[in-house]
């Protein structure tokens, strides 16, 4: 037995000499040390060996045993190290390649433009101020001296929710809530979303406004032309020409709108400008006292301006933008160009 023994070691280191695979050495595995391999089965026949013999015949099988399963177990940890090494390398990065650049997305226009128009207010000590969507009716209208039959409060133009609560048509509410909270001074823009019920080339259900209020002792209407002339010249250009006309709005009294020169034609006159030469692009006025009434401030110690503008309004002049639903209708050529 012992001879089968040496003669078993001698075929297995053979074949193990000569196995370059992971397969290779798990047959050979199984061939000599499986439950029906080639040393379990002279391992049974120990019984049948000389009483003598049987403890050294055992301890030479179980060394046979152990050298056969550390070369096939060392053979097999070689070749999965090797199998990593080669697998690090396929997959390896060269780091000298030039990289692969995300795209960039662009903000849209009218996210530009609102917020050049709050940086603008802001380098003159403008706070901004922001309020509900969903308003109430005392403060979209009834705070800011529109009456119960005034044509704003009809249902073509404004969206109610209920008998008491709209959806705000402008952000002047956000101003009466301010002045709620605060006393004078006051010097805030309230720029944010609004809604009417109309839609063309020129105007959306859903839109964008800042408004601005400034509220202190001695402001005048001076005051107002000289802000909103800054804003003029630092969103169109230090040479456009401006001009103020009468107008009527129920919470600013006296009121006015605000033209400038045409963007298109440079005053001479085209389709856009219907030939006057001149865009409407504000309305503005100084503080009509109801409302201040409204809010518990002194008409007689304090005097203030407001003045609103749309956003896209402002956007469509500044791009020379001819339809208004572009803004709306997510066309990437037309985004990317901002």
């Amino acid at each position: 037995m012992r001879d089968d023994l040496e003669r078993l070691r001698q075929n297995a280191q053979e074949e193990l000499n000569a196995a370059t695979t992971k397969d290779g050495f798990l047959a050979i595995r199984t061939k000599y040390l499986g439950r029906k391999g080639l040393l379990t089965s002279l391992l049974r026949k120990l019984g049948e060996a000389d009483p003598a013999e049987r403890p050294v015949l055992g301890k030479l099988t179980n060394e046979i045993k152990e050298e056969l399963s550390a070369r096939i177990e060392e053979a097999l940890g070689r070749l999965a190290s090797a199998g990593r090494d080669e697998a690090l390398m396929a997959e390896r990065i060269d780091v000298t390649l030039p990289g692969r650049g995300w795209p960039e997305g662009t903000l849209h226009p009218i996210t530009l433009v609102s917020r050049e128009i709050c940086d603008v207010f802001s380098s003159l000590g403008f706070s901004i101020a922001e309020g509900p969507e969903v308003e109430l009716d005392y403060y979209n209208f009834e705070a800011l001296n529109i009456p119960r039959d005034h044509p704003a409060r009809d249902m073509q133009d404004t969206l109610y929710v209920s008998e008491n609560v709209v959806l705000r048509t402008h952000t002047s509410p956000v101003q009466v809530r301010v002045m709620e909270k605060m006393k004078p001074p006051v010097r805030v823009i309230s720029p944010g979303k609004v809604y009417r019920r109309d839609s063309d080339v020129s105007h959306t259900p859903m839109f964008h406004q800042v408004e601005g209020l400034l509220v202190d002792r001695g402001v005048s209407f001076g005051d107002l032309k000289g802000v909103l002339a800054y804003f003029v010249h630092q969103m169109f250009g230090a040479s456009t020409a401006l001009r103020f006309r009468p107008s009527f709005f129920p919470f600013t009294e006296p009121s006015a709108e605000v033209d400038i020169q045409c963007v298109m034609c440079g005053g001479s006159g085209c389709r856009v400008c219907g030939q006057s030469g001149w865009l409407e692009i504000l309305g503005s006025g100084m503080v009509d006292p109801e409302v201040f009434r409204a809010v518990g401030y002194d008409a007689e110690e304090y005097t203030g301006f407001a003045f609103g503008l749309g956003v896209e309004r402002i956007a469509m002049l500044k791009y020379g933008i001819s339809d208004i639903r572009l803004f709306f209708e997510n066309d990437r050529r037309f985004l990317e160009q901002f």
